[in-house]
């Protein structure tokens, strides 16, 4: 299972310069969990850290213009005041024996103000490589740079010495520097707008690009709406849950046809983990083919549609129905998943995705951002971060765990939950 074990932003909305878990730089930093928690005020900047995935996700899919034109254009998502692009690094593991591979972009605007990549870069230490400066596998500048071909790194010239600095390699690239091996390639992308990592990825020569690219497609940034949930949909069946979960009723179709035996389990499991229902099933209207979500709720003799049934008793239903995914997204992002839920169901929720966010193969990093103490109380301060908005506006960012006071009262049976309700993860 491939995880983010650290992730570095700057320069995107109220985030200047914020940094969760461990990168290539940090190496003493303790990395991210597979279940990592970000608690803060209204307003510290939870959406904007939300948002951050969900435009790389964007980028890569549309593009970055139109990403940022999602957002209302470059200068209302760049920091106030800030210039030099917005920039983003993630630092991740394809599986728990590979060695972390680091992407960094940066986006800025070009001389008709219009968004562009401006810089992007995949890097990876070499086998047996315990220090120094990781090779890079992947490198533009303004849409020219060098591309290594390949899983392995092989046999590296000179040239390209870990200590060697971007602007070296560009000089070398057009023309001032000897010939390049034949491992590696020199490109010029066509299109500014469009991400390397998208472009280069179709190419079969360049697999440890299309991992990453996979890996970000494989994204799952919940969007999720009650009421698009309750729209009756046409038999259809879907291998997965859309962002916004009006496909609901299509991956009950899915899982109930292809997987039988384990699906049965899932539903009685699902129904006994939600308050007042019992039994859960599909109906299918032989005329208009119409598919409908079934709930029986305890006392009535008939069953419930989908379209009579709660917000809070959908959005478990469907949290609950992505977790027990046969083949679960790598990361799945969620904001304030305890909105019109009932509190009691919160502890019984977090401890569901933890039990997901194993680290494990058929599992998923789940990210979540919640203003809900109920909900924390289920967590380990290892598993939390605090988001705070400083003194000059912009927001900062630190683990609960390393708040000596909160992990000691956490040790001696104090609910973190609690801690942070009677403000002692404000203590600095």
């Amino acid at each position: 299972m491939a995880i983010i074990q650290g992730f570095r932003i700057k320069n995107f909305k109220s985030l200047k310069n914020i940094q969760l878990g461990k990168t290539w730089i940090t190496q003493t930093q303790r990395p991210l969990t597979p279940l990592t928690v970000v608690i803060g005020k209204n307003g510290v900047g939870k959406s904007s850290l939300f948002d951050a995935f969900g435009f790389l996700s964007d980028s890569l899919r549309v593009g970055v213009e139109e990403a940022c034109d999602a957002r209302g254009g470059f200068d209302k998502i760049i920091s106030q005041g800030q210039t030099g692009g917005i920039e983003f690094e993630i630092y991740y593991k394809e599986d728990g024996n590979s060695r972390p591979i680091t992407y960094e972009l940066v986006i800025d605007i070009d001389k008709m103000d219009r968004p562009y990549v401006k810089q992007e870069r995949l890097r990876q230490r070499r086998r047996g490589q315990s220090h120094g400066r990781p090779f890079s596998f992947l490198i533009l500048n303004e849409g020219k740079g060098l591309v290594w071909k390949g899983h392995a790194e092989g046999k590296l010239l000179e040239q390209e010495d870990e200590n060697l600095e971007f602007n070296s390699l560009m000089a070398e690239l057009l023309g001032d520097g000897p010939e390049e091996s034949t491992s590696t390639e020199a490109v010029e992308l066509t299109d500014l707008r469009r991400l390397g990592i998208s472009t280069l990825a179709s190419l079969k020569q360049h697999p440890r690009i299309s991992a990453f690219r996979d890996f970000v497609e494989g994204w799952y940034l919940s969007y999720f709406s009650p009421d698009a949930a309750r729209e009756v949909n046409q038999s259809s069946p879907q291998r997965h849950l859309n962002v916004k979960g009006d496909n609901l009723s299509n991956v009950v179709q899915f899982m109930e046809r292809e997987h039988p035996a384990r699906f049965k389990i899932i539903l009685d499991r699902i129904s006994k983990k939600i308050p007042g229902i019992g039994k859960i099933s599909t109906y299918q209207d032989k005329i208009s083919k119409s598919l409908y979500l079934m709930f029986e709720g305890k006392g009535f003799a008939k069953p419930f549609a989908q379209m009579q049934m709660s917000d809070g008793t959908l959005k478990v239903f469907a949290y609950l129905l992505l977790l027990e995914d046969p083949s679960p997204p790598p990361f799945i992002c969620i904001e304030e998943p305890e909105n019109g839920l009932y509190h009691m169901l919160l502890e019984t929720l977090a401890k569901e995705f933890r039990t997901h966010a194993t680290g494990k193969k058929g599992s998923s990093q789940v990210f979540i951002t919640t203003h809900q103490p109920y909900f924390v109380d289920a967590l380990d301060p290892s598993e939390v971060w605090i988001l705070e908005r400083g003194d000059d506006g912009f927001s900062t960012i630190r683990r609960a765990g390393d708040i000596t006071i909160v992990r000691a009262m956490v040790e001696e049976g104090q609910p973190l939950g609690a801690l942070w309700y009677s403000d002692y993860l404000d203590v600095r």
